[in-house]
């Protein structure tokens, strides 16, 4: 519970095996923290064990891809405020107060990784990486008139309920380009929003997608295209 809010934080999981319950622990751990819901997105490893020895609830999501688990742990969560994180060891727990201490100022609040005073050593955060990351946020920024933005990737979000309740209809992106669909949607929606630098650690296991530059370019472009028809729709 934070200052009598209810906290949710929604955790994606494909063959997290190695961190997940460490994850999970983490953010229990933390004094505002109501429930974790760890959905598992097709785990062909020890992902589910692993989620199940924890107090956290365990979803299975049977539609593969990034957006639809975390679209099923928003459905999932019953909390005031809904916190949607990646449980593979870049991100740190605590930077969560950050996150609620903003969300008492604005609807939805959004993490940034390409802030270099807080990109830890061994972090899958290269130059290239994280200037595409800043000229994609750059190019919505401008297209929607939106707060400051640094970053379309990262995970680290934090949206109030009723924000949530205004965007959940439109989101529609099952895929790994969810994340900009969110930011698009909260800006079309006027929901009041910032972004907010979070620390970024090296992860654990291996990425699926920025592990691999040819699929980050991809999925950069992807990104790009939907933000322009959004934008010209």
């Amino acid at each position: 519970m934070y200052r009598g809010r209810s906290v949710s934080v929604v955790l994606p999981v494909y063959n997290e095996e190695e961190n997940i319950r460490m994850a999970i622990m983490d953010f229990l751990d933390q004094p505002f923290v109501d429930e974790v819901i760890a959905v598992d997105n097709n785990s062909s490893d020890r992902s589910a064990e692993e989620i199940r020895s924890t107090s956290a609830r365990y979803v299975f999501e049977t539609q593969q891809g990034y957006g639809a688990a975390l679209k099923r742990g928003m459905q999932e969560a019953t909390g005031d405020l809904i916190v949607t994180v990646e449980p593979d060891g870049t991100f740190i727990a605590r930077d969560m107060e950050k996150l609620l201490l903003y969300g008492e100022d604005f609807e939805v609040v959004f993490g940034t990784r390409t802030s270099r005073a807080l990109i830890w050593t061994g972090a899958n955060m290269g130059f290239g990486i994280r200037m595409g990351n800043w000229a994609v946020a750059k190019f919505l920024e401008y297209l929607f008139n939106g707060p400051s933005l640094t970053d379309v990737g990262c995970t680290y979000k934090l949206l109030h309920r009723s924000a949530y309740e205004r965007i959940k209809n439109r989101l529609t992106v099952n895929g790994s380009h969810f994340s900009v669909e969110l930011m698009v949607r909260t800006l079309q929606t006027g929901l009041r929003s910032v972004e907010i630098s979070v620390n970024y650690r090296q992860r654990i296991g291996t990425s699926k997608i920025t592990g691999d530059i040819s699929k980050a370019i991809r999925l950069g472009f992807r990104m790009i295209f939907f933000i322009l028809r959004e934008r010209l729709r």
